[in-house]
């Protein structure tokens, strides 16, 4: 969609050519990424040809392996990624910001290009059995030896914990959570795959770290800075989630309606009732609403503006425009849709772990309504 990216003629055009390319790249793949998703592999090959596409390193400047793009470019991949059922590049995107926002020139040299080609893999080892979202009650520990730190805790909903190459380890130090990037070939590392509904092309893992000895100079971030370092990429990917969550929508609206123009209920295309026409039309408007708001929050990043509270609204719209576009397929399809063999069930899952990655519904319901009340003229409304 991008009703606001297309109004650079520059950028539409790119926005074209991303689009063509990355629905032929699905088409050809498309036997092999469904045998991937139902065997619960990581189709490596498939994520290597999108990293030599340029589509796994927008965020890295050219001169350090990437492609030079932006937030706004990124958000397109993963409209796009979501909309032809695609390996997600988004974990390797979170990696890139880190490194950029805070790896040292060697931690930079090291891992990002190789990330943004998809030589190595990146994966990102944050949740805990008992955290939640709430980084108090974070286990994991990293302790001082000498100019090493000793790391322990087990680590969860990890995509793409047993298949990556470097993760991002966060533990808490006498002084606070502290990050460090930590090469998964190290002993002591450990991984388990578990089985999720949704994004099964990143799969998840359990990583645990059992006595695991790295240098100084793998901490990325002040001591003490880790949910610092956290924040920074969180809203860039709050925008991946939600511009997934739009190609989803997509995908499942279109799939819906190019079935509804060839069915024929008595003498009628099942598109040509009203009540549909009508299911249509609100399903649209919902996924045209998210577009607006994701558009204005990747030119607002673009323009070096604080996006907090429109990354917050992009993905709480994208949830709810998501949500009906797949409620409305189904109507649709009736029968047709509830079988495994049809892309609906597919859907319907990827959107469910969406729905919860980078922050529930009602966590973004939770962060608008303290902005409004904090805010003076209360966001606008006095």
């Amino acid at each position: 969609m991008y009703p606001l990216l297309k109004v650079d003629a520059a950028r539409a055009a790119w926005i074209e050519v991303t689009s063509k390319t990355l629905h032929e790249l699905g088409d050809r793949h498309r036997t092999a990424l469904v045998e991937a998703s139902q065997a619960l592999e990581f189709p490596r090959a498939i994520y290597q040809e999108l990293g030599s596409l340029g589509y796994l390193g927008p965020l890295v400047p050219t001169e350090l392996g990437g492609s030079g793009w932006g937030v706004p470019e990124y958000v397109v991949i993963s409209e796009e990624v979501g909309r032809h059922g695609l390996v997600s590049g988004q974990i390797a995107v979170q990696g890139q910001k880190w490194l950029l926002d805070w790896g040292t020139d060697e931690q930079k040299a090291q891992w990002l290009g190789p990330i943004a080609s998809g030589e190595k893999v990146f994966s990102e080892s944050i949740s805990e059995p008992t955290m939640g979202s709430s980084f108090k009650n974070m286990k994991a520990t990293a302790t001082r030896d000498g100019d090493d730190w000793i790391l322990n805790g087990h680590k969860t909903h990890v995509n793409l914990g047993a298949d990556s190459e470097v993760t991002i380890f966060y533990g808490v130090t006498p002084d606070g959570i502290t990050s460090f990037l930590v090469d998964t070939s190290f002993a002591g590392v450990s991984t388990k795959v578990t089985d999720a509904i949704g994004l099964r092309l990143i799969r998840t893992a359990d990583v645990i770290f059992d006595n695991v000895r790295v240098s100084d100079a793998s901490r990325i971030g002040p001591v003490g800075g880790g949910l610092e370092t956290f924040l920074s990429t969180f809203n860039i990917s709050r925008l991946g989630n939600a511009s997934e969550l739009i190609g989803l929508g997509r995908r499942a609206l279109e799939i819906a309606i190019n079935y509804g123009n060839t069915r024929i209920v008595g003498t009628t295309h099942v598109t040509e009732f009203q009540g549909i026409q009508w299911m249509m039309a609100d399903a649209w408007t919902s996924l045209q609403s998210a577009s607006l708001a994701r558009d204005q929050a990747a030119l607002a990043h673009e323009r070096g503006e604080d996006i907090a509270l429109a990354t917050t609204l992009a993905k709480r719209l994208a949830i709810t425009a998501a949500e009906l576009a797949m409620d409305i397929a189904f109507s649709m399809t009736g029968g047709e849709g509830l079988y495994h063999e049809s892309p609906l069930l597919e859907i319907s899952n990827d959107l469910r772990v969406l729905k919860v990655a980078g922050g529930s519904q009602e966590i973004m319901r939770n962060y608008i309504a303290r902005s409004i009340l904090k805010s003076t003229d209360h966001e606008g409304l006095a």
